[in-house]
């Protein structure tokens, strides 16, 4: 199945019709689709992530029992020029998720509980905010009146209120369940990993410890990709994943480079060898990111990691 979600309309469509249909993007509509979809169980169930407005559809087919995958647009978008569909409407759209969820494969959404839902919206605000001071920041540096200084000033304090109050309902949320404060200890344990990426590897990164270093790797957004054609061997570079958790990670690792004996051990080796800066920060990513996987997956404290003991 394959559902494009807009602002007023869910158009969707079965892979085995050629028909595509269309409902209210609307509670009534909603649950009109997911008791048809309950009587018809399909396999797969593909929405394309749009910026907030397939939450209520999602979150419903996931209340069902309903398998459902959320992609990213643009991986849809290519199959559609490799399939020779160049034209883009709603129901073309519906029919081209139905046939991605056929021919991809994706990954389904797991339910997460209301309260980790709760906590990937308080680290997704934080965020937003953060970026948003950073960015009038910016701009009261480079901004000569007074009086314009005087109102950045103002958003810049309100911003300052506004997060240090979510850090503190982030904390709380993380501390009032015992797994997630026993995981959190397990993270901060690491030299150069605070609360700001343990509380985003908790709410946004579900996965962690569960699966293989290789498919986190990709998953965030770290694992270089091969660029080569023929004899040509192109440079590797990382692409996709998650760009916010990517973020977090980059300022957390650029810290780990300074207080960690591994990662720092790691950076000074790849600068000494001449690899480039960004390329060196990457790859301490990566084996940061590795260490923290193999810690919460075997629940040890950085202390207690064998590779730290014989570094």
């Amino acid at each position: 199945m394959g559902v494009d979600v807009s602002k007023e309309f869910l158009d969707w469509a079965r892979s085995d019709q050629p028909n595509t249909w269309q409902l209210g993007n609307d509670p009534a509509g909603i649950q009109r689709l997911v008791g048809m979809l309950r009587q018809i169980q399909p396999a797969c169930i593909v929405v394309e992530s749009t910026g907030g407005l397939e939450r209520p559809l999602t979150t419903a087919l996931l209340e069902a029992n309903l398998p459902v995958a959320l992609v990213n647009p643009a991986r849809v978008r290519f199959l559609a020029i490799g399939l020779g569909i160049l034209a883009k409407t709603d129901p073309i759209d519906a029919r081209v998720l139905a046939r991605f969820a056929q021919l991809a494969t994706p990954r389904l959404l797991e339910k997460r509980p209301a309260i980790q839902s709760e906590l990937d919206a308080l680290v997704t605000c934080r965020g937003q905010l953060v970026k948003s001071r950073t960015e009038q920041s910016n701009r009261r540096q480079s901004t000569l009146s007074k009086s314009a200084r005087k109102a950045l000033d103002a958003v810049l304090a309100v911003l300052d209120k506004q997060i240090d109050k979510l850090d503190r309902q982030i904390r709380d949320r993380i501390d009032s369940d015992d797994n997630w404060k026993h995981l959190d200890e397990i993270i901060q344990s690491a030299p150069g990993a605070g609360a700001v990426l343990a509380s985003t590897l908790l709410a946004s990164v579900p996965e962690l410890g569960k699966i293989e270093h290789r498919q986190l790797a990709a998953l965030i957004g770290v694992a270089p990709f091969n660029q080569d054609s023929g004899r040509s061997k192109g440079k590797r570079a990382i692409k996709g994943g998650r760009a916010d958790v990517r973020s977090v990670l980059y300022m957390a690792t650029i810290t780990a480079m300074r207080s960690n004996p591994v990662i720092k051990a790691l950076g000074k080796r790849l600068l000494a060898a001449g690899k480039l800066p960004k390329v060196a920060i990457v790859a301490c990513m990566h084996k940061f990111l590795k260490l923290l996987n193999v810690m919460v997956r075997e629940n040890i404290t950085w202390n207690q990691l064998n590779l730290v003991k014989n570094a």
